[in-house]
């Protein structure tokens, strides 16, 4: 499984209406979000209008390929494109993706196995 945060600069000017947009999102679209394989799927807003995306999937380039050949994706980035400053392209397919620098599961799931390997080498049975 694969995690995925990106980041867009909404318009501060039209926050109010792309907040109003997200309140109840096309059932289609919602739809097209599952089929293409993303879980888990978070928008968060920051000051300014700085919005950070996050969602889990399979495999990433299978999802982007899909929502990518999608009529009804296609539409609704269409009609979110304005909202965006700064932006080359589709929203869905120019955002900005973070590096992913710190998992908490990972990390103690690491720690455990360490933690069981010096174990067992200290173990003179």
């Amino acid at each position: 499984m694969h995690r995925i945060c990106f980041q867009l600069q909404v318009r501060p000017e039209l926050l109010d209406e792309y907040l109003e947009r997200h309140r109840a999102v096309w059932p289609d679209m919602l739809a097209e979000i599952a089929a293409a394989g993303r879980r888990n799927y978070s928008l968060f807003l920051g000051d300014g209008g700085r919005l950070i995306g996050y969602y889990e999937t399979d495999d990433d380039e299978a999802a982007q390929a899909y929502l990518a050949a999608s009529s009804i994706a296609a539409r609704w980035e269409a009609d979110m494109g304005g909202f965006f400053a700064g932006l080359d392209g589709r929203p869905d397919q120019a955002a900005t993706p973070l590096t992913e620098i710190f998992h908490l599961e990972d990390q103690l799931a690491a720690a455990t196995a360490s933690s069981s390997a010096t174990d067992d080498e200290s173990d003179p049975l």
